[in-house]
């Protein structure tokens, strides 16, 4: 079995938990005796059984692979569509319909929501995306297959530490995942934050506003950058009174996952990934633009995290990709259409 690996957006553009994802289920599957490579646009002699394309596959890079009789997996990231309300789901999915109702799809042309319909599979990390990959987009609910993120043992295996004063957090400094309104609530809350992370651009006026924030209060706030060694961050994780994480938006933490194998209670935004994932295990804050507002639910989290349970173990990436090889397998044993 050959699998291709594919994604539009280089890794040396935009470094985040999608590149941990493809990197880390590329090195599971290849321990489980799967040939993984990355597809090559410059081979014309590359061969494949199935093409595992992160994103939304363009049509018609989805026909060219089923004519080279290979099998299409898409894994998009819902990310925006799984942070909206279901009031606007709801008419996202109205507009949807009555923009391809009136002319027939022949005139219309093949967009690339009908990639949810032509693909082979749909992954899905959470049931949340699940549900919106069939519900939005036309997915046959017979092909879409939820397969979680994993976590790697530097996480899973880490020992249990004495835990300190301060909460943590692990984020990429941008808007969405809402640093900065962090960093502003724990200095009202008056709780010490140790944010671990870079911005994509060290110009980024959202990061220097961040850094501001950070230099101004030394007392409450922590910031050295990000932690490459995962040993080092597994320590973190292990240490910190518990894990903070307020984004605006997300699919599936990677973050949220290493904090929960080092035992560390978490506190979230309120958005159906999280509440789906974690359930009870989790507390939740809303996201709103009132500091004030999410100071009190930081300064209630503080003061409950000691006394919380610790959330259920992730998945290894081993684990993920028994689960990946097997939907390869099943796809494989069909056969082509004619």
């Amino acid at each position: 079995m050959k699998v291709l690996f594919y994604h539009l957006t280089p890794f040396a553009l935009a470094h985040g938990g999608l590149q941990i994802q493809i990197l880390q289920s590329r090195s599971a599957l290849q321990a489980l005796g799967v040939q993984v490579e990355f597809l090559r646009w410059n081979d014309e002699k590359q061969t494949a059984d199935i093409l595992h394309f992160f994103g939304r596959v363009p049509i018609d890079i989805l026909r060219s692979a089923h004519a080279k009789g290979m099998k299409v997996v898409q894994a998009e990231l819902l990310t925006a569509q799984g942070a909206r309300s279901r009031l606007r789901l709801a008419l996202e999915k109205m507009v949807r319909a009555a923009m391809g109702g009136p002319l027939p799809r022949r005139l219309l042309g093949a967009s690339n929501s009908d990639s949810y319909r032509l693909a082979d599979a749909c992954v899905a990390l959470t049931e949340w995306e699940a549900l919106l990959m069939k519900t939005l987009y036309g997915a046959p609910s017979a092909r879409v297959h939820v397969v979680p993120n994993g976590v790697e043992d530097a996480f899973l295996n880490s020992q249990p530490a004495k835990r300190g004063p301060g909460l943590v957090c692990t984020a990429t400094v941008t808007e969405r995942k809402r640093v900065l309104e962090l960093a502003e609530a724990a200095v009202l809350a008056q709780t010490p934050l140790w944010v671990i992370g870079k911005p994509y651009a060290e110009s980024d006026p959202y990061a220097q506003r961040f850094y501001a924030v950070a230099k101004a209060h030394p007392a409450t706030m922590r910031y050295e950058g990000a932690i490459e060694d995962r040993m080092k961050l597994a320590q973190a994780y292990r240490e910190a009174r518990g894990f903070v994480l307020l984004s605006a938006m997300e699919s599936l933490s990677l973050s949220a996952l290493e904090a929960a194998a080092c035992g560390c209670p978490l506190l979230l935004s309120r958005l159906p990934w999280a509440t789906t994932v974690f359930q009870e295990s989790a507390c939740y804050c809303p996201v709103t633009s009132s500091a004030a507002r999410t100071a009190t639910y930081l300064r209630q989290f503080y003061a409950a995290a000691p006394g919380l349970k610790p959330p259920p173990r992730p998945l290894t990436w081993r684990e993920v990709a028994q689960q990946l090889k097997r939907l390869y397998e099943t796809l494989l044993s069909r056969p082509n259409p004619a």
